[in-house]
């Protein structure tokens, strides 16, 4: 299907790969990009909990922080701690504002402590960037490579499989990554992603993107593995209770907020809206995102209002979507700290009172950290 989306978008290095394979388009964060391919997004959901699939998620942000102390700078700046990993490890972070407010939430690659590769979200890339570079002490630099790289993610449980028919390493630990070569073209491999099952996210140079994925796609033929756009990804992150900035998580929401503690260095001396989180954190929150499970046949969507039953308003859906796994709606709600985790609530679905049970996520089982 030919890209209809507005012109003046960005798009994939990949672009013609999706077009030629039929691809439906639409707008992430400025790129056009695959958001389903014919075989529809339910199919690609399934083969990535069965099999494998393959997202280009180029639109991501790319940054490289270098220089002396440029893995002490991002930890002076970014939430998690940095000093807990060692070099070849990636670490999931949060940028936050003065006031907690979470700015992103991004991957750390820490390469040496000279060097760290940073992935944003693509509709913040530009303002995490700006300000790290305003920022940065003498002698380290912030480079946007938003548009020299691409990223492939290729997930579930033959991922590994599939890899190792092209010799790319497979092994590493969870949150972890290797540098390797697909026909001379060098490719980070990283054992991570957005799906919760095993897979690998690739990041390669956007000259060498085509070749990688024709080389991937030829791989994992005999593994079932499925083109996905970026519509599965959704259902596959909900399903895991997976945040999405500007939905789930922004500015107005903090990481307390949204139980996201465990990406906080508590202990650190220094990173943005660390004064505000912990006066936050002293006093409690006053909001949590928590999950929803419908008891019913009702399918939750963003900003649909939710109440503790008979009528008392706690907050309103973040996200929510039909989860092909379970066959019922599930969801992401920011509630008032008071309901219970375990609480029925009521949600306004078009004019209509539909149960949910407060459920903590992920609503199906993981296999991400599986050796």
């Amino acid at each position: 299907m030919a890209d209809t989306t507005s012109s003046h978008l960005h798009r994939s290095p990949l672009h013609e790969r999706h077009e030629a394979l039929g691809a439906k388009f639409a707008e992430f964060g400025g790129w056009s990009m695959p958001l389903e391919y014919p075989t529809g997004v339910v199919t690609e959901h399934k083969a990535v909990r069965s099999a494998a699939g393959i997202f280009d998620v180029s639109h991501l942000g790319k940054a490289v922080v270098r220089g002396p102390g440029a893995a002490e700078f991002v930890n002076a700046t970014l939430t998690n701690d940095l000093g807990k990993v060692a070099p070849g490890k990636a670490q999931y972070t949060l940028c936050c504002d003065d006031d907690g407010g979470i700015l992103d939430d991004l991957i750390s690659y820490y390469r040496a402590d000279d060097e760290v590769l940073l992935v944003p979200n693509a509709a913040n890339t530009s303002g995490v960037v700006g300000r790290l570079q305003a920022a940065a002490p003498e002698g380290v630099e912030v480079v946007d490579q938003h548009h020299d790289l691409a990223v492939l993610a290729v997930q579930g449980p033959r991922s590994a499989d599939l890899l190792r028919d092209l010799g790319l390493p497979t092994d590493h630990d969870f949150m972890s990554f290797a540098d390797a070569e697909v026909d001379g073209a060098s490719v980070v491999v990283c054992r991570s992603g957005y799906t919760g099952e095993r897979g690998y996210e690739l990041i390669v140079p956007n000259d060498a993107a085509a070749a990688v994925w024709d080389a991937l796609l030829a791989a994992g033929e005999p593994h079932g593995l499925t083109p996905a756009g970026l519509g599965a990804r959704d259902t596959l992150r909900t399903e895991m209770g997976y945040p999405l900035h500007g939905q789930d998580i922004s500015p107005a929401v903090t990481p307390n907020e949204a139980r996201l503690g465990w990406a906080v260095g508590w202990k650190k001396q220094s990173f943005w809206g660390r004064d505000a989180l912990l006066a936050e954190r002293e006093q409690g929150a006053r909001r949590k995102l928590v999950g929803l499970v419908a008891t019913g046949r009702a399918i939750p969507r963003p900003q649909m209002q939710v109440s503790l039953l008979p009528d008392v308003p706690l907050g309103e859906i973040t996200s929510g979507t039909f989860s092909p796994t379970l066959r019922k709606g599930v969801g992401l709600a920011l509630l008032a700290t008071s309901v219970d985790d375990d609480a029925e609530v009521s949600v306004d679905v078009r004019g209509r009172r539909e149960v949910f049970r407060v459920t903590k996520p992920p609503f199906v089982d993981p296999s991400v950290k599986e050796s």
